[in-house]
């Protein structure tokens, strides 16, 4: 049953995953609608969790919108494989666009941020996920694939709903469907970002189960060793980057020159630490980033944050 005031959702205990999420894409819909006067916008990664979001609002047979952000380090096969994607879904009537990074209004790429961060992207300083994904969809309700499954951070912080607000101690996360859904719009402000992630309690299996019954297209890199599809070098992506730099060695060599032009940039504003000194080389740089252990001196993350 959903209460189309939004106070409270609730669901039969037998009712299955597709039907929760299809029932919580619905109510997010109308949510969107009444406030936004837009439609739900769909985020694509041209990963497998957006693939099964996608084909639930089909399902939902609800008016969407599709968005996926270019973050310029994806692999050539997700790049396609988007484009095809937005093609099928154009063709069902469906609007897509895809975003182009900006950084301080201006256009910009992980090569580019880089030089300008004065540092690379790792597992603690992670800018390049909140320049190149996460400033898109302002003034949109945006639902995602985001899943408690990929990630023990995702498994305690993220929600059904969610409100996000500057003030992270301000957010709302609604983690259960017997929640409340009043403090979403309490108080009704829509400089807020509002999310649905109608799959976020899905397993692994449960997301293969679906893309195998419903026969639809899926990233070709998860039949090529891929676990995971999103940027080419994403320090989240742990020892697999070795398995992607040897399968795209073009990307290794952008981020060699990006590190070179890192260098030169924090030796122009003399933010040289003692550990790389002034001679320090790209593929120093290269082989801390990877986590390798055999650099002589080689800084710490929190030593490199600190003389940032």
């Amino acid at each position: 049953m959903i209460n189309n005031e939004w106070g409270f959702i609730t669901f039969p205990t037998h009712t299955d995953p597709e039907q929760r999420a299809i029932a919580r894409l619905k109510i997010a819909s109308e949510m969107s609608l009444e406030h936004y006067k837009t439609p739900l916008l769909l985020t694509h990664s041209g990963g497998k969790d957006s693939c099964v979001l996608t084909e639930l609002a089909l399902r939902a047979e609800i008016p969407f919108e599709v968005l996926h952000a270019h973050t310029t380090a994806d692999a050539p096969e997700t790049v396609h494989f988007v484009r095809n994607e937005f093609a099928r879904l154009e063709n069902r009537g469906i609007r897509c666009s895809i975003n182009y990074p900006l950084y301080k209004s201006r256009r910009t790429s992980m090569w580019d941020l880089i030089p300008r961060k004065l540092m690379p992207p790792t597992r603690v300083a992670r800018y390049c996920c909140a320049v190149l994904k996460e400033q898109n969809g302002k003034g949109r309700f945006l639902a995602t694939g985001v899943r408690w499954a990929e990630s023990v951070n995702r498994s305690k912080r993220r929600g059904i709903f969610e409100k996000h607000v500057s003030n992270r101690d301000k957010e709302v996360h609604i983690r259960n469907d017997e929640e409340s859904l009043d403090a979403l719009f309490a108080p009704c402000r829509l400089a807020a970002k509002r999310f649905v992630n109608p799959i976020v309690d899905w397993s692994n299996r449960e997301v293969w189960d679906f893309l195998h019954d419903a026969r639809i297209p899926v990233n070709p890199l998860y039949f090529c060793g891929f676990s995971r599809v999103g940027c080419i070098g994403c320090p989240m992506a742990g020892k697999h980057r070795y398995f992607e730099f040897a399968r795209y060695p073009q990307y290794e060599k952008l981020y060699l020159m990006a590190f070179d032009r890192m260098l030169e940039e924090r030796r122009r504003r003399e933010r040289i630490d003692g550990s790389w000194g002034k001679d320090a080389t790209a593929e120093e740089v290269f082989h801390w980033w990877m986590e390798d252990d055999f650099i002589p001196g080689q800084m710490s993350l929190e030593e490199f944050l600190y003389v940032c």
